[in-house]
This record gives C-alpha cells, structure tokens and sequence, in this order.
C-alpha cells in the first residue's frame, strides 16, 4: 500500500468538525450539519472508526465514520491496486444493499480525497445493538452469557443464516466482478496461493513452524472446490449488531472475496473455537456438527471439505495476528523482539485443529 504523507486531522478537532459537518450537510436532508463530538466503538481493528454526534437543523442524529488508517492493509490484496480497506467495505456494502437480503448500515457517502480530513473515509448510519466482543470473549462476560439458553441458540443459528444468505448472491451479477482474481481461476488453490504469499512476506526471514506445517498440509489435501461464490472473509458473531438476539446490521467487509464458499464456514467455526478454548459450551450453544447442520439448511445444499477450510481458517487468523504485529512494530507501539507473532490465540487454535487432523 502507498503511504499516505497527508497530515491526518485530529477527528475531535475544530477543523475536522467543521469539515465533516459541511459535508455532511451536502449529503443530509434536515437542515445545516453540526457535528457535535465522537465517541468510540466497542470493536474494530482495521480502519479507524468513530460514532459522531450530530445536531441536524436542531435534531439530534448519529452516524459512523470509517477511516483509512495510514499502516499496510490488514488482509492481502484480492486484486493487483485493491488495497484501501474502507474502499473495498464501502463498495461492498453497496453491492450488498441491492442484491442481498441481509441487514446492513445505510450507507451516506465516500470520500476518496485524502485532504479533507486526513485519509480517506466513508460514513453510515449507526445502527444501535449489541456486538459480542472477543475480548474479553462473549462467552465469559456480556449479554451473550446473561442470555437465555433458548436466546444463545437463536443467535448463533440466525448468524449463521447471515453468512448462508450472503452465498446465495451472484457475485458477477450483483457487480463484484472487481474482486475477480486476474492470475488464475478463482477457488481454494488461488486463494491458498495467495495467503502463502501473504504469508511468506509478513513474516520477513523468520520461521514459523506451525503456519510452515499447516501450509504444507493445505497443499496435499487441497480440495475440488464444488463451485465458488462471493465470501465475506470475516463471518463471525463480533462483526454482528444484535438486537433481542436478531442481527440488525452485518459489519466489516473489507476481506471480501471471490471462494468457496466454505472458507466463511470454516472461519466462522474457527472463530467459535477460539471462544470455547476449553471445549466447554454454554447452555443452549449449538455443537459444531450442529452449527455445519444449520447452515446446511440455510444454504440449502450439503457442506464440503468443512475440516479443511477450518484449518485454511487457523492459518489464514495466524498469519494475520503476524501482520498486525507487524503494525505495531513499525510504528514503534511493541518491541522487534516480541514472540507475539509465533505465540497467541491464533496459534493454540491452529495447534489444536491441526492435532485433531492427526487424530482423524
């Protein structure tokens, strides 16, 4: 990704306010825009992200700013140039909004010049819910685990509806042809080929052996893809706002890509592993075989190869976790010397799925 050397504008100040309000007003239907003061998210680790007040021709509103944070992306490049997350979300939330029925955010506007507030940024609606957070994780505080046992079920169940009504799209036809990979067929090989990559690059010289072994068993036993469609990239129960249990908006799309399918079931089930590090599950959370069972009946066909693509997950959360600490290092947030990138969460999920891969 080019580096963006146009001074970034503090979000709270008098000149960003200013700045958004205007714009906001030519965008906004109610009157002149004031942008009254942000708040914090309660998740996010892409773009940089921020709930602004506003006071709308004397009515109170709130809508969500997005904007491009001046690191490398956080996920590898779909396509040659593609490589500004909030671009990719806005795009495909737009996409998303007329061929999908999922719930989404209103989308109010992009802005790709970087000169107006620092780098560039889109704003939505919010949209008013609950997220269950990884950390601390929503099985061990939150309203996840004050819920009912009834109420855990309907969520996971209804969530993995979500990721079954995002595979129905056609992606060609609902204009995601710029996603299309240009170096070979899209599928799992080009997908594996493209994290390998991503791979090898953030991890600039070391060795990692776990991620070394998980490849290396990704490529012997790569699956005959039963036909690929348009993946989320980052289906999880976090990247939902819930409302009485029922998703009312779909967040956070910038892993977008063209694949099977099943990568968004294996991730999703990834995700749901790391949650349980015990294997211990809540009263009414639906089993693993279960959860398979429910998309199933959502996506209306059976699953395939889920046990590779969960592994494909691991590896693909891994080599992530070693990017972003990359991040960090480079701006001199944590010292070169860490073991972070070779030991987390990640790691122990990808070291379990792996082992039981042994065991089968």
């Amino acid at each position: 990704m080019t580096q963006d050397t146009t001074p970034r504008l503090d979000l709270d100040g008098d000149i960003a306010r200013e700045r958004l309000g205007r714009w906001l007003g030519e965008r906004l239907d109610g009157g002149p825009v004031t942008v009254t003061g942000f708040a914090p998210p309660k998740s996010g680790f892409s773009a940089e992200t921020a709930i602004a007040d506003l006071d709308v021709g004397g009515e109170h509103r709130r809508v969500v700013l997005r904007r491009e944070v001046p690191d490398p992306a956080v996920y590898p490049q779909q396509v040659p140039t593609l490589d500004v997350e909030i671009d990719i979300q806005y795009r495909a939330m737009g996409h998303l909004h007329e061929h999908a029925d999922v719930p989404l955010a209103p989308l109010i506007g992009y802005e790709h010049d970087a000169g107006l507030l620092g780098a560039p940024f889109f704003v939505m609606g919010f949209v008013d819910g609950e997220v269950p957070t990884e950390s601390p994780p929503y099985t061990e505080s939150g309203f996840y685990l004050d819920a009912e046992p009834s109420q855990r079920r309907n969520l996971i169940e209804r969530g993995l509806a979500q990721i079954a009504a995002i595979h129905t799209v056609d992606w060609a036809a609902a204009g995601f042809g710029w996603l299309a990979p240009v170096d070979a067929a899209a599928g799992t090989a080009q997908q594996l080929e493209l994290w390998r990559r991503y791979t090898d690059t953030e991890l600039r010289g070391r060795t990692h052996p776990l991620l070394d072994s998980a490849f290396e068993w990704l490529a012997a036993n790569l699956p005959s893809d039963d036909g690929v469609g348009l993946c989320w990239g980052d289906a999880r129960p976090g990247n939902i706002i819930w409302r009485d249990f029922t998703p009312v908006c779909l967040t956070d799309f910038e892993a977008v890509s063209i694949g099977s399918p099943m990568q968004d079931l294996g991730w999703w089930l990834m995700f749901d592993r790391t949650m349980h590090p015990d294997g211990a599950r809540l009263a009414g959370e639906p089993t693993r075989d279960e959860q398979i069972a429910v998309y199933e009946a959502y996506a209306g066909r059976p699953t395939t190869d889920v046990d590779y693509h969960e592994v494909f997950a691991g590896a693909r959360y891994a080599a992530i976790v070693v990017r972003v600490m990359n991040r960090l290092v480079d701006r001199g947030d944590l010292a070169p010397d860490h073991r972070i990138w070779l030991e987390n969460p990640a790691t122990v999920a990808l070291c379990e799925i792996m082992s039981e891969q042994s065991d089968r």
